[in-house]
Order: structure tokens, then sequence, then C-alpha cells
């Protein structure tokens, strides 16, 4: 199936940011959405708005840490509609820190958010997928993959191996899978409230303030890839504003 219309696309973290932008868009452009996310109020405040436009949404608390949760909103996509045409493993975590500070409980948190959670993901969608013949996994990485710097070693390493799995599972796809990693740099989201280090908080909220560009930047890269001819696999998309170095 090619295009988005019509399509199935399961998104984690769908209740704000990017998730919420790439839910709204790509139900306006005729995709039926499961929305996945731990903050029930903000998932069904986001299906409503699908809802009342027209479109086709429904959601589930989720909380990718667990792997049932992931389970079970794949089971949802193909009970409500079907089939999975498409899982977006969004739902991540940006706690940032210097290694002094010690934080070895949010370097877990951030481990089992941002790796755990996109490999349940692809233990609970790929059987689907292979039993269709057809699927496509787009996963939110960072530019922090690309480039290191302080107070972010832990939350990069963790967007570095999101890379690799998402290249590795790429390479063992075959012809009827797609996948596709999109790297966003410093978009407007709730992203710097998570630090706990005042200082690294304030630092990334004055960046985010100077430069950042909307969540939609980045939901107009995934439908991009999704919309593609079926033969066509977009594997890699960075986009960061032209401000940032």
């Amino acid at each position: 199936m090619s295009g988005i219309e019509g399509k199935v696309v399961a998104i984690t973290g769908a209740g704000s940011g990017i998730g919420e932008a790439t839910a709204l868009l790509l139900a306006e452009q005729g995709a039926r959405v499961v929305l996945g996310g731990r903050g029930v109020e903000r998932l069904a405040a986001v299906a409503d708005r699908i809802g009342d436009a027209g479109g086709e949404a429904v959601h589930l608390r989720t909380d990718v840490t667990r792997r049932d949760d992931l389970h079970a909103l794949v089971a949802l996509a193909v009970e409500r509609f079907g089939r999975l045409d498409v899982l977006i493993s969004n739902a991540g975590v940006g706690t940032l820190s210097p290694l002094d500070d010690l934080r070895v409980d949010e370097w877990d948190h951030l481990v089992d958010v941002n790796i755990k959670g996109l490999l349940h993901g692809i233990g609970a969608a790929l059987p689907v997928f292979r039993a269709q013949g057809s699927g496509h996994f787009i996963t939110t990485g960072s530019t922090a993959a690309f480039r290191i710097v302080p107070n972010m070693a832990v939350y990069a390493g963790t967007k570095v191996a999101v890379r690799t799995i998402c290249e590795g599972l790429r390479q063992e796809a075959g012809d009827s899978l797609r996948v596709t990693t999109v790297s966003p740099g410093m978009i407007g989201t709730e992203f710097a409230e998570a630090s706990t280090n005042e200082r690294v908080r304030a630092e990334i909220s004055a960046a985010r303030d100077r430069v950042a560009i909307p969540p939609d930047a980045i939901a107009r890269a995934i439908a991009y890839a999704i919309g593609q001819p079926a033969a066509v696999d977009v594997n890699e998309i960075v986009v960061r504003p032209t401000a940032q170095s």
C-alpha cells in the first residue's frame, strides 16, 4: 500500500510534541491512527481533535518500558482496523546531566525508554508485519547521535543505539518491510523540562527558545517517508533548525 490515506498508524508518545503533531497531520491526510502514551487525558484530547475533524483515532495508555503495553497497542490496531501498516516509535526521554552528577536512576530510565522501548515496539509489531507481508517501522532518533556535547553522554548513547538497532533491522527486513529513522535537532517541545539538573535545564530551555523549530516540521518528514511508493525505503532523515550548529 502506497501513500498515507487509509493506512493504520500506531504512534507512541502521541499525547504531545512530535507525536501529537504527527498524529494530527497523518489523520488529516487520511490515516487511521492508534495513539499510545502515558497521559490518557492528553491522548483523549488528541483523539477528540482528530474525530472532530472527521478522522479516525483510538487511544490506549501505553508505557513503552512495559512489553505487554506495546503488544496491547498493536493488538488494538489490528482489532479495530484489521491491520497495522506503520509503527512510529516516538516515545522518548531526554534527562540531561553531567556524568559527575551520578544520576544513575536517570541513566537507567533513559535506557529503559529510549532503547528497550524501541525493542518492545519491534517485538510487538514485527510478527504482524511479517504475517501481512508489509509494514513500516519509523523511529524518532536525535541529532545527538551524530554530535556529542557535554551533559548529553548517556542520552546521546541511547540515540546512537537507536540508530544502530534500526540499521540492523533494515538489513534484516528484506524487501517487504521499510525502516526509517528521523533524527530531529532542537524542537519546540517539553524536552528540556525532564532534566533535573537546574543549570542544564536552563541552558537547554534557552537554546530551544533561540533556535527551535516546531514539532510539525518532524511530522512532515515522517509523512514524507510514509507517503513514498511501496518499493521506496527512506532510511534516514535528519532535520535541524538552520540556526543550530
